[in-house]
Formats: C-alpha cells, sequence, structure tokens
C-alpha cells in the first residue's frame, strides 16, 4: 500500500506517493531524479548518501521517506549549480579534493552543516565532522585543506 507523502527537497514541495519501507535514498535518486545524492554501502557505513535533513547531515539511505515528512530536505543539487557553485563547490574543484567524485557531494553537505553551525572550524574540527564520510581516493587531505580555504575566506 503506498502511502501519500509532501517532502520539501530543496525548497520545492514534492507530493509523491511511496510505499511504507521506501528509503529516502530511494526517493530521492529514483523518483526526484536527483542524482547526485549517492548510493553506497545502504549500511549506513560509507555517508555517500548524506543529505541535509532541517540543517542536518543525515543518511538517507537508513531514513525513511515518510519520516521525512514535514522536513527540510537538501540535496547537492539544493546549494548550487554549474553556473553558480556554491563556495565549497568551487574550492573543492580548485584543491584537487574531489578525484572520483563518488563522495564528493555528501563530503559538500557535510561541510555545510559544519559551517553553518560553526563558521570558524579548526582543521581538526572539520577532520571530526567529516569523519563519517569515507573517501577511496583522496585520504581526506585535500577534503580537508578545501573546506579550511572557504573558512579562511569567509574570515
Amino acid at each position: 500500500m503506498m502511502e501519500p507523502v509532501i517532502l520539501t527537497v530543496n525548497g520545492t514541495d514534492r507530493h509523491l506517493f511511496v510505499a511504507p519501507h521506501r528509503t529516502l535514498l530511494e526517493t530521492i535518486r529514483e523518483d526526484l531524479r536527483l542524482t547526485g545524492t549517492k548510493h553506497g554501502c545502504e549500511l549506513g557505513e560509507c555517508g555517500a548518501c548524506t543529505v541535509l535533513i532541517n540543517g542536518v547531515p543525515i543518511l538517507s539511505c537508513l531514513t525513511l521517506t515518510v519520516d521525512a515528512t514535514d522536513a527540510e530536505i537538501v540535496t547537492i543539487e539544493g546549494i548550487g549549480s554549474i553556473s553558480r557553485p556554491h563556495p565549497l563547490q568551487t574550492s573543492f574543484g580548485e584543491h584537487g579534493a574531489t578525484q572520483c567524485g563518488y563522495c564528493t557531494p555528501a563530503m559538500i553537505l557535510t561541510a555545510k552543516a559544519l559551517l553553518d553551525r560553526d563558521p570558524s572550524p579548526s582543521e581538526q574540527t572539520i577532520a571530526e565532522a567529516i569523519a563519517g564520510n569515507m573517501c577511496r581516493c583522496t585520504g581526506y587531505v585535500s577534503i580537508v585543506r578545501a573546506i579550511a580555504a572557504v573558512v579562511e575566506e569567509n574570515q
């Protein structure tokens, strides 16, 4: 049986009918076609599926769509575009923090949540904030450098 839900995704209300067991990851990628949210381990271990719910990084693979009703959901598509990238997106590119790019959307959203609550985090705080997001390419040095550069630009 399908349930009606209204999701607010990237500032737009989306009216859907979803199965109660459907994850937010499945809904975002398959129903809403927002493929910037990546499908990773489905176990909550890699962080690739991270989205912001009410400003907090959440693993969409472990969240049921029906539980996200009435929440403000932000995906990577909601913070910037190719013509107007978010400063974190620009910095990741400038500092070589993207490599294969699979973890990049989740890293950027996690960094955005950090900077929204703490505009001047230390590199240690940045490293701790992104610890739940696995990167198999860069080893995190470039990622921390890219986030720290945005912090420095905002000072």
